[in-house]
């Protein structure tokens, strides 16, 4: 049904595991404190926790690094579960120049695998995003001797407060979450670990009773047919007369138990008679019959009665064992001892308490800049300066160009109604040349289900009028206000199903809006004649359409603007249309 473990692997290899409904999540231990700790409990099985931490005072990573709240493991190994907080172990190494180094050389157990990699890139962005201006460099060392991450800090550096800024920053301090769940008895159930212990131990006591039975009985049969065998050495003539005798073996074994010499020539009555009285065992007989002659020699009669006071010995060692707990206890300890002074090793990660990283965040100095984004999506931030020296160039590349400080979010408005925040700091800031980043890498936007209609810096959204157009000619202003949201993806407005926006726009006073339907309909209508509506309405009716018509397109003009556009190989000017009304068919062109 299971296999015979003789340590608590789950305590010592940890588990982790999702099932329906249910989780575990059990840390590792060292094998040494926890034989430790089932040695203590089998002493005493009324130890507590507390008590119980005096063996196994927490958890033991391969990867070692440093648990921070050693006050909160009693609760943690009381309930089985908790929040163990971990930390990576670094090292400060000074250079030539007056330079410093920082060195890791233990990572949290969380960290294992691929994580690793995402840890560097997560170092690479502090310094891409002008966290900190304090890395040179960055290098992954590290082999099969074992971790070394080495960030290499420029001059002057205070090493100190960047240790504590990748303990915030990044995963070098991470959280172990522990929900020690485990199947006890055919039931999951969430464990402390004296209670682990003692199912464990509880095991031990089970596979130590099956195992000492069946040696027993293994005696047992060995004692049976060694007194047979020595029997059978004191009578061995009368066996040869019987064997000699007999025409058969199964004639001769049934002489040997129950004394039937019926058909069996024998040299004397004597020997027939005193055949009769043989009453050997049918294991005792099978022996017997296919035992060789040497073991008739003096020295081999000798090692038989050898073995037999080995067996007796042994039939009263296991007895002792099945019958007295304690005896028993006394040799599960013994084999614990073995595997302990064998397998034990030193522990690796060191129990603390250590005081929440804090770190002094250099105040972001707020700037104008201007970004930049490209018909593909990519976003790049340049300084004011480089802009006005590759204004030309810049409006001539870029799909949108946004004048806005560093400090900025962002507004994306999507043809699914929804409106993305991004930080203008997640974005990179360098060169005129420098390669942008896609705006996907840097917030839910998904150009692969939805169309960019608007990218707008929140602070330039405010006291502004949004206007909002979809495919089915539902139309409405919103006030730029509304979005100034900490959510990073917001309903920026309701859409009917099937529905889709095609126009977002910022309306100014005296502009008029013009819609376009796909059958080649233009109504323009005055923007103040568009109502004003919360963000989570659907707006009313534009443009009244065809059964199978739809709006193609929505166009905001300012006073003055000339805009005009082709339908069906025809220019339309757009600023001549006449102004007409809201919920009207328009003008066929």
């Amino acid at each position: 049904m299971v296999l015979p473990v003789r340590v608590p692997n789950l305590l010592i290899n940890g588990a982790e595991g999702i099932a329906v409904g249910m989780a575990t999540s059990i840390p590792t231990h060292n094998l040494g404190e926890v034989i430790d700790g089932v040695i203590a409990y089998m002493k005493d099985p009324d130890i507590n926790t507390e008590q119980m931490m005096k063996y196994i005072p927490g958890p033991d990573f391969p990867t070692g690094g440093i648990v921070t709240n050693k006050d909160e493991l009693k609760a943690i190994y009381s309930t089985g579960v908790g929040k163990i907080k971990l930390r990576g172990k670094v090292e400060i190494e000074k250079l030539k120049g007056g330079r410093q180094q920082v060195v890791i050389t233990e990572i949290p157990y969380t960290m294992i695998g691929a994580n690793i990699g995402k840890f560097l890139n997560d170092i690479f962005a502090l310094s891409e995003n002008k966290t900190t201006t304090d890395i040179v460099d960055i290098s992954n060392q590290s082999s099969k001797e074992g971790i070394r991450i080495v960030v290499e800090l420029k001059k002057g550096a205070d090493a100190e407060n960047f240790c504590n800024l990748l303990y915030k920053k990044t995963r070098l301090e991470d959280t172990f979450g522990v929900n020690m769940l485990a199947v006890a008895d055919g039931k999951p159930e969430t464990m402390g670990i004296v209670p682990i212990i003692r199912h464990h131990v509880n095991f031990q006591y089970e596979l130590a009773t099956r195992k000492y039975t069946t040696l027993l009985a293994k005696e047992r049969e060995k004692k049976e047919v060694q007194e047979g065998l020595i029997k059978a050495c004191d009578v061995i003539d009368l066996i040869i007369e019987i064997l000699r005798g007999s025409k058969t073996v199964a004639q001769a074994k049934d002489c040997l138990i129950n004394g039937n010499t019926t058909d069996i020539k024998f040299k004397s009555e004597q020997s027939k008679k005193d055949a009769a009285g043989l009453m050997f065992t049918e294991r005792q007989a099978t022996a017997i019959l296919e035992m060789r002659l040497h073991r008739l020699i003096g020295l081999e009669i000798e090692a038989l009665r050898k073995q037999y006071a080995e067996t007796m010995q042994n039939i009263q060692t296991y007895s002792d064992i099945l019958e007295n707990r304690a005896s028993m206890a006394k040799v599960i300890i013994s084999e614990l001892k073995a595997y302990q002074k064998e397998y034990a090793k030193e522990r690796k990660t060191v129990i603390d308490n250590v005081e929440e990283a804090v770190i002094e965040e250099k105040p972001i100095e707020v700037e104008p800049v201007a970004v930049l984004l490209d018909r593909f999506a990519y976003a790049r931030v340049i300084d004011m300066a480089t802009y006005e020296r590759n204004k030309d160039a810049a409006e001539e590349e870029s799909k949108k160009i946004i004048f806005c400080n560093n400090v900025d979010k962002l507004a994306i408005f999507t043809s699914e109604g929804n409106m993305h925040l991004l930080k203008v700091l997640d974005l990179p800031f360098g060169k005129f040349r420098d390669k942008g980043l896609p705006i996907d890498n840097v917030s839910k936007f998904d150009s692969s289900k939805e169309d960019v209609l608007l990218i707008e810096a929140i602070p330039n959204l405010k006291e502004k009028k949004l206007l909002f157009g979809t495919k089915t000619g539902m139309i409405k202003l919103v006030d730029g206000g509304e979005f100034d949201v900490s959510k990073r993806t917001t309903a920026a407005t309701k859409l009917a199903e099937n529905d889709l926006v095609v126009c977002v726009g910022i309306v100014h006073e005296g502009d008029t809006v013009v819609m376009q339907s796909e059958e080649g309909l233009f109504l323009r209508i005055d923007g103040i004649t568009i109502p004003e509506k919360k963000k989570a309405a659907v707006g009313v009716r534009g443009i009244r359409l065809g059964a199978k018509d739809s709006v193609h397109a929505m166009y905001i003009l300012a006073e003055g603007d000339s805009k005009s556009v082709k339908v069906k190989g025809k220019e339309v000017v757009l600023n001549r249309l006449h102004i007409g009304n809201r919920d009207t068919k328009g003008v066929k062109r």
